[in-house]
């Protein structure tokens, strides 16, 4: 593959990248405000059009009526505030197609124009497959709201949150290797730098998904202290359900906990990543994305801490979401660097 196309398909994944980045965000207002439930039928064609008269408007505020959400959370609620909470979760879902098209459409006219070679051809179909079971997911996750109990699935929360932040990942990653591809390895102290980063990567990937099921089981309005659970390191509560691995999925106090450890940790591994950073075999560009991380990880603490505190409004809530993603990617590209020569 010749860089001039190289430079194009990493353009392209990057604005894929800024998407589903947006997209991210978009969710977490959607869940935050509640909206996540307001369209209760999955059209992936015919519903890309939302209600163009108030005919087609009452109808769908109708549908919604008979859900249990309306019923249990939202009775007498208007018809101006249902279109208020509609277009959080319209805007999601326009977002996901509009994604699913510039995927697409690029991706196919590089396979028929052969400008892509047979690996980076299968990784970027991989990747297509993915953001179509993505889609998939959501609505599997909408279903389970759509019952007596009107709250989506944690598990399945947590399940769309990693796969959205898999597919970003992946397409980040394929970007960096367009822009970058892999020459001769550089020294094996920064070799290991970024294995730690890697790694460092996969335990963020599993903090995400703790924050799926913080969000699932809205356990960011309980402890509402810091750095103590109200007044305990440790909240007796920790191991209250029985089973005792219960605890770890559907247990506040616990799954509060265990996020709030994961933050610890990542905030230490990644200023102790910055640190080893600032060795001069090091090559500018890495020492440069060690900046940017470290940046990221004290943003996305404070955030946190910020949202904790507040009892989680909608602005700072969707804020520490993205700041995940921003987290991520500086991890990734920190890694990257550290798998390349300078040059």
């Amino acid at each position: 593959m010749d860089r001039s196309t190289r430079i194009r398909v990493a353009a392209w994944l990057f604005a894929c990248c800024v998407l589903l980045f947006t997209m991210i965000v978009i969710g977490g207002i959607t869940r935050l405000t509640r909206s996540g439930l307001s369209i209760v039928e999955w059209q992936p064609i015919a519903g890309a059009l939302p209600p163009l008269n108030e005919a087609q408007w009452l109808e769908t505020f109708e549908k919604y009526r008979q859900t249990p959400e309306y019923k249990q959370v939202n009775f007498g609620m208007s018809l101006a505030e249902f279109k208020g909470i509609f277009w959080w979760e319209y805007i999601h879902r326009l977002l996901g197609r509009l994604i699913g098209l510039v995927f697409f459409i690029p991706y196919a006219w590089f396979l028929l124009r052969k400008r892509l070679d047979r690996d980076s051809a299968w990784k970027l179909g991989l990747v297509f497959v993915l953001g179509a079971i993505q889609g998939a997911m959501g609505w599997y996750m909408v279903k389970s709201g759509l019952v007596d109990d009107p709250r989506v699935s944690h598990y399945r929360l947590s399940a769309h949150l990693g796969l959205a932040f898999a597919i970003f990942a992946a397409m980040f990653w394929i970007a960096l290797d367009m822009l970058k591809p892999r020459l001769v390895p550089v020294s094996e102290p920064a070799r290991r730098l970024g294995r730690v980063a890697l790694t460092t990567a996969l335990l963020v990937f599993v903090m995400i998904l703790s924050g799926g099921l913080v969000a699932g089981i809205r356990a960011g309005y309980a402890y509402n202290t810091f750095p103590l659970m109200n007044g305990h390191w440790i909240p007796p509560e920790i191991l209250l359900i029985e089973p005792w691995y219960l605890n770890f999925f559907n247990n506040m106090a616990t799954v509060q906990f265990d996020h709030r450890t994961l933050a610890w940790i990542l905030l230490v591994l990644i200023a102790g990543m910055w640190i080893a950073s600032r060795s001069p075999a090091l090559p500018a560009r890495a020492r440069f994305a060690a900046h940017f991380l470290l940046l990221a990880i004290a943003l996305q603490f404070s955030l946190g801490v910020a949202a904790l505190l507040l009892r989680v409004p909608v602005p700072l809530g969707a804020a520490h979401q993205g700041g995940a993603v921003l987290v991520l990617a500086a991890l990734l590209w920190f890694a990257h660097e550290l798998r390349r020569p300078e040059h």
